[in-house]
């Protein structure tokens, strides 16, 4: 007889295996590979290909097109251009206004100066935080999230690092850090050395690694170890936790070796408050404690015979040495007694439920009354009562966690390390003793955003070119490894990592070398004159036609908005919600920021995370392909599905915004209908309608302005709407 296998001895059986096939890899083995893939050798900035083209990307490009034999199609007319990099760099589609100017301006750098305007704007910094975001597994609230009060302040802080252009090098840093490198210690008249005071402001940086921790003091290396790899480096060091690498040069030591760099890493709480401020809480709450203290007792009193009733009943069912130790006074308990009776708490502790299921009728409704008067005194929070206080967790060092070992944990459960397998802090493709005297992940963050490191900037221009192109010049962002696969032109890939370090890891000014070429101004519609070309590279590798793109949720969001007339562009603060996607089965707190269903502020700002008892993320986020922030997100799916299209049809979000277009489409045309078909198609497509769709419009108008509502529906449903030419 076959039987089944328990789900957690066949997941032990398969990393079993996995590390006998793999795990035989020694070091002379990984040092091979590490020489022969080509992630890991030096960035060589390779020759330009000859050629006429002012940008050297397209010198590249169409090298790669007449290598192949492929025929590029010709340049994108102005308003389709204007609309692909509007929504590109600010996600915000062009105003009318803009769309005029463009088309008056017919100096030879219009559209230069287009994009210098659109870097420049606070507007960027968002919509690019929002990219970073996804990679860097940003959410406002998650189970065991500590970080999740003020966690909104990290992105704000990386929203403000790209309106500044703070370098690609020192926006790592100052994450893992919580300051620039060059700024971390200073020196006395007297030649006394001590660590400097962050710059104010880059604290809130370091949410990106208080956003890892969980119940477990082991969950934020773990997700600093697995997020920093991937995100930064490029390479699935996570697949080490339990055997060596099956493909990549990652042997498992390196794994707990890296982990072991944020081992010492605690959360630590900041109130965001002045003096006063804290005087003030100190005394409110002290003045509610003292009103709630006597309710308190007499709810406590009233329920101790039947919690000790059960207390007793649960202490009965463990062994007679657990029993001693707890009954023993915890300050007579040794070390290891103390740890028994910590570990049997969560079997002793007794939850109100049981507490009232055990209690009768009448003595269940005594307490009902006893427990309203007391929530009566502190309706917020009753653990903590008083005005609540903004705060931030932060991360630093916990001088005696620094000072444990580390071990190799292939069991993955914290509590049985493998003694006899320590592991120094390190990382993978390094010497194995790097010098750590300014820190563990100072040494670290040096070395990975050295102008040296071949994966940094490779990994980093790859992620821009996703970003603007719709696909990396290697494909897998996040996985520069075997199962990555290679660059579709390696060379270009190369010149731009070459070219991101000599401009100083600046993005803003990679973002307009890309956006400036010819590759990214061609236009998407091909016709019979490039089937061979169609043939030849039907998913468009060599860029031969601008790929045709679907929006991301925030930019829909976020044009249905502006065309309505209402789109909040104020920047940075807590995340708001929706009223109308609140689970009222569930009486549990609303998503932090909750700003009711009349919030128009960009998508950016829409609440995002899990929780497995209520709905955290607004319906329209999911729906439309947004990750929920557990786990990195390189690149979203781009489903096409009905419940997009049921959205974009019945949503009271998209009722709404028809509503107040028709407002402004009969308000700004000033009851001219003819008028008004213009501008609904130049605010809600970016370009004027054609005879023939204008003349459809107004048939459907039928000269009833009251129309104008349907017909802002129909605009918002087209297919146009939510793709980019």
């Amino acid at each position: 007889m076959i039987r089944s296998i328990p789900g957690q001895l066949l997941l032990w059986m398969i990393c079993l295996s996995a590390s006998i096939l793999a795990g035989n890899c020694d070091t002379q083995t990984n040092q091979t590979k590490r020489k022969d893939w080509w992630s890991l050798k030096p960035v060589v900035r390779p020759a330009l290909p000859e050629g006429p083209e002012s940008n050297p990307i397209d010198r590249f490009i169409d090298a790669e097109l007449a290598k192949r034999g492929l025929k590029a199609v010709g340049a994108a007319d102005k308003l389709s251009l204007l609309r692909r990099v509007h929504l590109d760099l600010t996600g915000i589609p062009p105003s009318p206004a803009e769309q005029e100017a463009f088309l008056a301006d017919s100096s030879p750098d219009a559209y230069e100066k287009v994009v210098d305007r659109l870097l420049a704007d606070e507007q960027h910094a968002v919509r690019y935080a929002r990219h970073w975001l996804d990679v860097l597994r940003y959410a406002d609230t998650d189970e065991h999230m500590k970080a999740a009060p003020g966690i909104h302040l990290w992105r704000d802080w990386v929203i403000n690092a790209l309106r500044d252009d703070v370098p690609y090098d020192q926006f790592v840093q100052i994450q893992l850090t919580g300051q620039r490198a060059s700024e971390r210690t200073e020196l006395s008249a007297l030649g006394y050395r001590s660590r400097k005071e962050p710059r104010p402001g880059d604290e809130f940086a370091l949410g990106f690694l208080a956003r890892g921790a969980g119940d477990d003091p082991q969950d934020l290396a773990i997700s600093a170890a697995d997020t920093v790899s991937t995100a930064f480096m490029g390479m699935t060091v996570g697949c080490a936790k339990c055997h060596d690498h099956m493909y990549d040069p990652i042997s498992q030591r390196d794994y707990y070796a890296l982990k072991a760099l944020f081992d010492p890493l605690v959360p630590r709480k900041i109130t965001l408050a002045s003096a006063a401020e804290l005087i003030a809480s100190g005394k409110a709450r002290a003045e509610a404690e003292k009103k709630r203290a006597p309710l308190a007792k007499a709810v406590d009193d009233f329920a101790a015979p039947y919690k000790e009733k059960l207390y007793q009943e649960r202490l009965l069912m463990l062994p007679d040495e657990i029993q001693a130790v707890i009954h023993k006074p915890e300050k007579q308990r040794t070390v290891a007694e103390q740890k028994i009776a910590d570990d049997y708490y969560p079997v002793l502790r007794i939850d109100e439920e049981k507490i009232t299921n055990a209690m009768p009728a009448e003595v269940l409704a005594k307490f009902q009354e006893l427990k309203k008067k007391l929530k009566a005194e502190s309706p917020e929070d009753p653990e903590h009562p008083g005005p609540t206080l903004p705060v931030f967790y932060t991360v630093e060092v916990d001088r005696l966690r620094e000072q444990e070992k580390s071990y190799v944990l292939t069991s993955g459960d914290p509590s049985r390390p493998e003694k006899e397998h320590e592991v120094k802090p390190g990382w993978p493709f390094t010497t194995p003793e790097p010098d750590l005297r300014e820190g563990r992940i100072e040494a670290f963050a040096d070395w990975l955003t050295a102008p040296e490191n071949p994966l940094f900037a490779r990994v980093a221009v790859n992620r821009l070119w996703q970003w603007h192109f719709g696909e990396g010049l290697l494909k897998n962002t996040s996985d520069f490894g075997k199962l990555g696969g290679t660059p579709s032109n390696p060379a270009l890939l190369d010149w731009l990592a070459s070219e991101f370090t000599r401009r100083g890891f600046s993005m803003r000014q990679m973002h307009r070398l890309m956006v400036t070429s010819d590759a990214y101004k061609r236009a998407s519609e091909t016709g019979d004159d490039y089937a061979e070309s169609q043939k030849l590279d039907p998913t468009d590798t060599a860029l031969w036609h601008f790929r045709l793109q679907r929006l991301e949720a925030e930019p829909i969001w976020d044009s249905m908005h502006a065309a309505a007339g209402d789109l909040d562009l104020s920047v940075g603060g807590p995340s708001f919600g929706k009223r109308e996607d609140t689970d009222e089965k569930h009486p549990h707190p609303k998503p932090p920021g909750d700003g009711g269903p009349s919030s128009t502020r960009r998508a950016a700002y829409l609440v995002r995370g899990y929780s497995s008892f209520r709905d955290v993320m607004p319906n329209f986020l999911p729906v439309f392909d947004v990750d929920d922030g557990r786990a990195p997100c390189p690149l979203r799916t781009q489903t096409v599905t009905a419940p997009q299209a049921l959205f974009l049809m019945n949503s009271p979000d998209v009722d709404k915004a028809c509503v107040d277009l028709a407002a402004r489409l009969q308000k700004e045309a000033k009851g001219d209908l003819p008028s008004a078909v213009v501008l609904a198609y130049r605010v809600a497509l970016s370009r004027p309608p054609s005879t023939a769709e204008k003349n459809n419009a107004l048939a459907y108008l039928e000269s009833d302005p009251t129309r104008l509502k349907q017909f802002s529906w129909l605009m918002f449903n087209m297919d146009e709407f939510v793709y980019v030419r």
